[in-house]
C-alpha cells in the first residue's frame, strides 16, 4: 500500500547580509486547451500552420463579428476543475480586459475576471518519498489568446502571426503556497501530468501550449506564518511577476535569480518595484519589462457580445463520471497490485502513454518483472536513442512476449536481453524468433549436469579453492553458462554446482 503520509518539504532560504530570508511564490500557469478549434471561433487550432492561415473573421477583428462560445472548451476547463478537486461554478460571464498591442486584433482580450468558470482547488505536489507540498489553486479561468509579433524575420519591421490569436486558454491561478525553485517546477509539472491524463492540455511546453507567469516576493522568516494567519498580504514583500515561462529549468532559475535581486535590494536600502519581468536564459537573469498593471488598468467591464455562462449539474456530473484514473490513484493501484515500490510506480505513471504502455506490457504477466523491463531495459534504451514511447520499435505486446518467455522458463534473463535486442532492431515476434534461431533455454538436468561434471571434472585446482571458499562457485556456473552458449537455466546450474562441490 502506498504510504500517503506525508510531511511539507522545508521553505528555500537564502542567506543575505542582514539575516536569512524565505521566499513565497505564486504560479499564474497558461494552460492551452486541447481542442481543434478556438475559443470563440471555428478556426483551426493546428500548430505550425502557415502563417495567418488559421485566422477567422471573428479572430481578426472584422466589423460586426461576433464570438459564438465553443461548447467543448468549456467542458475542457470543467474536466481540469474536477481533476483539480476544485469547484465548479454553474455560473461565470466574461469580460473584456482593453489593452492595445499589435498582436491583438481587438484591441482587448475576453476573459474572466470577475466570475470565473473554475474556484478553489488544490494540487498534491510530490518532492520526494514522504514529501509533498500541497498548493491551493485559487480559480481556473477561460480566456482568448494573442497572437504572435515576429522580430527576427527583417531588419527594419516586425511581422504579426495571428494564427493563435483566439485559441482558448485556461489560467491556473494559485494561492502563493510554494516556497522555492524546485516546488514551483514539479508544481508545473504536477499541473501538465493530471492535464495530459484528463485530455485537456497536450503540454507541449516547446510549442508555447503550457506557459506560467511566476510571481516571487521575499520575507522573512516567520512572515509567511502571518501571512497564513491574518491573510494580509504586506507580510510577504512586493512581488515581481516574471512573464511567458516556457521551461522547468528556466523557471528554477528565473525565481533563485529574481529572489537574490531583491533581497539585494532591500538589503541596500531600496525598494522593490512591483512590474513585470523578463527572463534571459543566455544571461542567467531577469530584466524589467513593463510596470505591473492592476485591475483597474485593463479597464475591465463585462463583455457586451457574450451572455453569462449557465450550465447545469448534471452535465458536470455527466463530465466528473467520465474522468479518467488520474497519477496519484494509479500510482497507489500499481504499488498496491503489482507489488513494486512507490519509486518504479512513479516512474511508470509519470507520463499517461508510459503508464497505459506498461499495463499492456504487464496484462497477465508478472507485474514486478514487467516494470524492471519496462523501466530499465526499454527506458534506458529510448532516451539512449532520444525516441519517445509512442516511436518504441518495440511493442507494448512484443515486450510482454518477451516476458512470459521469461516467467515460462523458455528463455533466460541473459537470452532475454539479446531478444529483445533482436526485436528492437529487426521486430518480428519474440516466441517465433526464439524457436527459428534456437534461443530456448536447456531444462534438461542430465545435459546440464554432463556439462557441470565436465567443468569440475577439468578444474581439480579451482574445485579446492571453492571448497574452502564458496564464493567461487560462482567461477563454475560461469563457465558452464558459457560452454551452453548462455542457455542452461541458471537455477539447475546454481543447484547443481552445489551439490556437486558440496557446499
Amino acid at each position: 500500500m502506498l504510504d500517503l503520509t506525508y510531511e511539507s518539504p522545508k521553505p528555500k532560504t537564502i542567506a543575505g547580509a542582514t539575516g536569512d530570508w524565505e521566499l513565497v511564490i505564486g504560479l499564474e500557469v497558461h494552460a492551452q486547451v486541447a481542442s481543434q478549434a478556438k475559443l470563440f471561433s471555428g478556426a483551426s487550432t493546428t500548430f505550425g500552420a502557415e502563417p495567418n492561415s488559421n485566422v477567422s473573421f471573428v479572430d481578426a477583428a472584422m466589423p460586426g463579428m461576433l464570438p459564438v462560445i465553443n461548447e467543448f472548451c468549456v467542458a475542457q476547463a470543467v474536466r481540469t476543475g474536477l481533476g483539480l478537486k476544485a469547484a465548479i461554478n454553474l455560473w461565470s460571464a466574461f469580460d473584456r480586459k482593453n489593452y492595445f498591442y499589435p498582436d491583438l486584433p481587438q484591441g482587448y482580450q475576453i476573459s474572466q475576471l470577475y466570475h470565473p468558470i473554475v474556484g478553489e482547488g488544490e494540487v498534491l505536489v510530490d518532492m520526494g518519498p514522504g514529501v509533498a507540498r500541497m498548493v491551493r489553486i485559487e480559480r481556473i479561468h477561460l480566456e482568448q489568446d494573442a497572437g504572435k509579433s515576429i522580430h527576427d524575420m527583417d531588419p527594419h519591421m516586425s511581422f504579426v502571426d495571428l494564427n493563435r490569436t483566439g485559441v482558448a486558454l485556461m489560467e491556473i491561478v494559485s494561492r502563493p503556497d510554494i516556497r522555492g525553485p524546485e516546488e514551483a517546477a514539479a508544481y508545473v509539472g504536477k499541473l501538465r501530468q493530471i492535464m495530459r491524463y484528463l485530455g485537456t492540455c497536450d503540454g507541449n511546453m516547446q510549442n508555447g501550449n503550457l506557459r506560467a507567469d511566476v510571481n516571487v516576493s521575499v520575507c522573512r522568516p516567520g512572515d509567511y506564518e502571518k501571512y497564513q494567519a491574518t491573510q494580509d498580504f504586506s507580510h510577504l514583500g512586493t512581488r515581481c511577476e516574471i512573464k511567458n515561462m516556457n521551461s522547468m529549468r528556466f523557471i528554477q532559475q528565473a525565481i533563485e535569480y529574481e529572489a537574490r535581486r531583491q533581497i539585494a535590494l532591500i538589503e541596500d536600502g531600496k525598494e522593490v518595484v512591483q512590474e513585470t519581468r523578463l527572463y534571459d536564459p543566455d544571461k542567467g537573469e531577469t530584466r524589467s519589462m513593463r510596470s505591473k498593471e492592476e485591475a483597474h488598468d485593463y479597464r475591465y467591464f463585462p463583455c457586451p457580445d457574450l451572455l453569462p455562462l449557465e450550465i447545469e449539474q448534471g452535465w458536470v456530473d455527466d463530465i466528473a463520471a467520465s474522468l479518467p484514473e488520474l497519477p496519484d490513484a494509479k500510482r497507489e493501484r500499481f504499488v498496491t497490485d503489482y507489488g513494486m515500490t512507490e519509486y518504479d510506480a512513479s516512474v511508470l505513471t509519470a507520463e499517461v502513454e508510459s503508464a497505459a504502455f506498461f499495463e499492456e506490457v504487464a496484462r497477465g504477466r508478472d507485474g514486478k518483472l514487467a516494470a524492471n523491463w519496462v523501466i530499465n531495459e526499454l527506458f534506458g534504451r529510448l532516451k539512449k536513442e532520444d525516441l519517445s514511447i509512442a516511436d518504441s520499435p518495440v511493442s507494448a505486446a512484443q515486450l510482454g512476449g518477451i516476458i512470459e518467455l521469461i516467467g515460462k522458463g523458455d528463455i533466460s534473463g541473459k537470452i532475454a536481453k539479446d531478444l529483445f535486442e533482436i526485436v528492437w532492431t529487426e521486430g518480428g515476434d519474440p516466441a517465433a524468433i526464439v524457436e527459428e534461431r534456437g534461443m530456448k533455454q536447456v531444462t534438461d538436468t542430465g545435459a546440464i549436469e554432463a556439462e557441470v561434471d565436465r567443468v569440475i571434472a577439468e578444474n581439480p585446482a579451482q574445485v579446492e579453492k571453492a571448497k574452502s571458499n564458496p564464493k567461487l562457485a560462482g567461477w563454475f556456473v560461469g563457465q558452464v553458462m558459457k560452454a551452453t552458449g548462455g542457455k542452461a537455466n541458471p537455477k539447475a546450474v546454481n543447484d547443481l554446482v552445489a551439490a556437486k562441490l558440496g557446499l
